[in-house]
């Protein structure tokens, strides 16, 4: 199974690409979609869909995993955040794409085993468990850190459907 997992951001969206064997995971590819801070608020928008799209296109994932917003003290931030989450959902499922969402707590949980885990600890182990990976950015770690937290959920539930 191959896995887009995406960390959601408007200046910035990291994206990973893995693959899934069972309980065996290995990388893709990894990168970021930055747009333009001077531009337009849509055609920011459009130009990470366009991105994605291409992303889509090119890996052909059989499932997505998206990061869930968390909120900001600024307000605007939020909902910059928000839009940006929209087009990725948006992309995904004009791809028939089915996305997992996950909030950064149980992404955390998932990759490090605790909730309460600071980044180096995430980008850490995201190193250990696809070895060999060169990381795009912090953005990057985050969204294959959200792919492996979404192949584990996958695993889990296929393991409770064979009991």
């Amino acid at each position: 199974m191959i896995i887009l997992g995406l960390d959601p951001g408007l200046g910035t969206t990291g994206w990973g690409v893995i693959a899934a064997e069972g309980n065996r995971l290995s990388h893709i590819a990894n990168g970021q979609v930055r747009t333009d801070a001077k531009e337009a608020l849509s055609a920011r928008l459009l130009a990470l869909h366009d991105a994605l799209h291409d992303l889509m296109l090119l890996h052909q994932p059989s499932g997505a995993a998206v990061e869930e917003v968390f909120v900001n003290t600024n307000a605007q931030s939020t909902l910059k955040l928000g839009q940006a989450r929209g087009v990725i959902l948006l992309v995904a499922a004009r791809a028939g794409v089915e996305v997992g969402e996950y909030a950064p707590r149980l992404v955390k949980k998932a990759v490090v085993g605790t909730g309460a885990a600071e980044k180096v600890q995430v980008h850490a182990m995201v190193s250990r468990l696809l070895p060999g990976v060169k990381i795009a950015g912090a953005d990057a770690a985050d969204a294959l850190a959200v792919a492996i937290a979404h192949a584990h959920h996958l695993a889990s539930a296929r393991r409770s459907v064979g009991r």
